[in-house]
């Protein structure tokens, strides 16, 4: 169907069954190619995520002058001498606009970054503050946004920054895997409303240690991260839990049951709190030793009340698991997903009313008062997470349509091949 039409969303026809794979995580891959692109030798990444996010990632590096080779389903990064001129495009990526400017400012070179039209929305100032304070010159205009320009001097000094992370994790996340390639390494400070994302930080750390660098997290809000190398280290990445949200979601609603393979049995992967996320809506989640995780939909689905502050991406998949809830839902933690791809407690209280919903925004979240709902079309905001949740909307909902099902590609280009063979 044309983008004005939409994307005709499967219904579903009685209990969803199958079995997922699920591509390799996109807050891994990502991570991985950051720190590969910095350490002291070749880095062999296997089962990278091929996606939008971490195509413009790969550009991002290799226009600094990093080498990137594939041979099969491994990717070989070979550190070069970081230089500009450069241009990089941070599309509508989280991870490529906080996480390569501190990595940018250690090339000798101007370094000119841009991105889609609502990337130019989001805010940029606190990182580009910290950068400052590290040392960097950055040209913005005064307005903390893209377009800008960073300018190099091949090092950066490092050392004491305090910041405001509370609007995102990736603040921090960006100085720490840059900060071992410092002159004085760097120690962050954060200074306001706690920082959500606990998962993605821990993430971040336990990767530079993995890799020899010394990380010391002990004290509440402080990250002093030592000044050395990156061993190079070769990475076999985890499947993207977050992107089986959906597919699993789709067992809870229809009473079904669906198999995700590969789930670790330990990870810092915030989706991995879908196991419990869904049991409190009343599904039984079992994962068996060879790594299958199954979830089995009972046929009720009970409301809940959840913290999200540590699991923002999910929100949007579990917003539409609690439109068909018997009783009320109320998801809190979650007033920064108001800058992420799009505002997206905005996004999800104005698609699902449009659907016949009766969805309030809080100060923090939101609340989600069953009601039926009617077909239509479903809104994306050119959001991967707003695409999945009215997938999921779509198996119990008559005639939905989704807008632009195209911006899956972000980080599961197979998304609706792979919707499709599940749920059609």
């Amino acid at each position: 169907m044309s983008d004005q039409q939409g994307w005709a969303a499967p219904r579903a026809k009685g209990p969803v069954t199958g079995r997922v794979t699920v591509p390799g995580s996109k807050s891994i891959s990502n991570r991985a190619l950051i720190l590969a692109a910095i350490a002291d030798g070749p880095s062999h990444l296997t089962g990278l995520l091929a996606a939008r996010d971490t195509s413009l990632m790969r550009a991002a590096l290799v226009s600094l002058g990093v080498g990137i080779t594939e041979n099969g389903d491994t990717v070989t990064v070979t550190p070069g001498s970081l230089k500009g001129p450069a241009s990089v495009d941070c599309g509508l990526a989280g991870t490529v606009m906080r996480f390569v400017p501190p990595v940018a400012a250690l090339a000798d070179g101007v370094v000119e970054f841009d991105g889609d039209p609502y990337a130019r929305e989001r805010p940029m100032d606190v990182i580009l503050g910290a950068l400052r304070t590290l040392g960097v010159r950055i040209d913005d205009h005064g307005t903390g946004r893209m377009p800008y320009s960073l300018s190099g001097s091949g090092a950066v000094r490092g050392g004491k920054v305090t910041l405001d992370a509370s609007g995102s994790s990736q603040f921090v996340s960006a100085l720490l895997l840059a900060g071992a390639r410092y002159d004085d390494g760097v120690d962050i400070r954060h200074d306001g409303k706690p920082v959500p994302s606990q998962p993605h930080l821990d993430m971040s750390v336990a990767m530079l240690r993995e890799r020899g660098v010394q990380v010391d997290d002990s004290e509440p809000n402080r990250w002093v991260v030592a000044p050395g190398p990156i061993r190079a280290t070769d990475t076999a990445i985890e499947p993207d839990l977050s992107n089986a949200a959906p597919f699993l979601a789709a067992a809870v609603l229809t009473g079904g049951a669906v198999t995700v393979t590969g789930w670790p049995a330990r990870t810092t992967q915030p989706g991995d709190q879908l196991r419990d996320i869904f049991t409190r809506f009343g599904a039984s989640v079992a994962r068996v030793d060879d790594g299958e995780l199954t979830v089995r939909g009972t046929g009720r689905v009970q409301g809940v009340d959840l913290d999200l502050g540590e699991v923002g991406e999910l929100t949007p998949v579990i917003a539409a698991v609690a439109a068909f809830a018997d009783g009320p839902s109320y998801l809190r933690g979650i007033a920064h997903l108001r800058n992420h791809e799009t505002d997206r407690l905005a996004a999800l209280e104005r698609e699902l009313n449009a659907l016949g919903g009766d969805v309030t925004q809080t100060a923090d979240g939101l609340e989600i008062r069953p009601k039926p709902l009617r077909g239509g079309l479903f809104g994306t905001y050119h959001d991967h997470r707003m695409a999945h949740a009215a997938a999921v909307l779509g198996l119990l909902v008559d005639g939905l349509q989704i807008e632009n099902i195209g911006t899956t590609a972000k980080t599961l280009p197979e998304f609706p091949e792979l919707w499709t063979g599940l749920a059609g």
